[in-house]
């Protein structure tokens, strides 16, 4: 496909618009429009038109100096949801998954740099942080984010790679361009990935992918569990063949409901 701005298709105006949604965060729910500005590269000017335009259509709100979003911006997501079925198809098997090994379980898809939560059945408060549908996390660091970033053609993988400034999120953190590739590689391999405390410590998570019918890993699924209660090992021999089946099982209904 032509790329759209050598073609004259591409809107500047709209791609503005989707920055600045995504300039609010949970560490800046509310922003100025000086910051909503500065945040995106733009004049307070081009800024204070996008945002009274979502404002008049109701994605945002104002106090009269600091903007914030509104719960309409979650029908943008969505959509998108809704459109995979995520929630209608794969709740039973992530929640016969989660009541075979008693742990939580979570299907994401890829949106470079992250992945995105799409589907989660929690057991336990494992993690420091709260996840939920539309959680994002780094791929680098995740088992779900390398069993996607696996099926990326080379050179989008090298690409990521190379545009790539892992944090160490814990000591075991892979950092390393070289060694981030070689978990990549052995994802590919094996079928499955396994992140052992790399994420946030105590916690350990295993992937395996979900297809569509073309075999393009769509999404990813996978179980996490306290490293209290599990041994990289453990979650191999008794976790891995129950979750490669659930994997399997929603591929399958996926591809009957002609989805993805």
């Amino acid at each position: 496909m032509a790329d759209a701005a050598s073609t004259g298709t591409f809107l500047q105006g709209l791609e503005r618009g989707l920055a600045v949604i995504r300039a609010f965060s949970a560490d800046a729910p509310a922003l100025t429009l000086s910051e909503v500005a500065r945040e995106v590269g733009i004049t307070p000017a081009t800024a204070r038109r996008i945002l009274l335009t979502l404002a008049e259509l109701g994605y945002v709100r104002s106090d009269g100096r600091r903007f914030s979003l509104t719960p309409r911006v979650l029908a943008l997501g969505w959509a998108y949801l809704s459109s995979l079925d995520f929630a209608e198809l794969a709740g039973p098997f992530l929640e016969e998954l989660s009541a075979e090994t008693r742990e939580s379980c979570s299907i994401a898809t890829l949106d470079l740099p992250d992945i995105v939560y799409v589907a989660r059945v929690p057991t336990s408060r494992i993690m420091t942080v709260a996840l939920g549908v539309g959680a994002r996390l780094p791929a680098y660091a995740t088992s779900m984010g390398r069993v996607l970033l696996a099926d990326l053609p080379d050179e989008d993988l090298a690409s990521y790679l190379a545009a790539l400034t892992p944090e160490p999120l814990t000591p075991h953190t892979l950092t390393t361009t070289s060694a981030l590739y070689d978990a990549v590689l052995a994802a590919r391999a094996d079928g499955y990935a396994l992140v052992d405390e790399e994420l946030e410590l105590g916690l350990r998570s295993i992937a395996a992918p979900i297809h569509n019918p073309r075999g393009q890993a769509v999404a990813a699924l996978n179980v996490s569990a306290h490293a209290s209660r599990s041994t990289p090992d453990s979650l191999r021999a008794t976790v891995l063949p129950l979750l490669q089946q659930a994997a399997a099982q929603i591929s399958t209904a996926l591809s009957q409901r002609g989805r993805l």
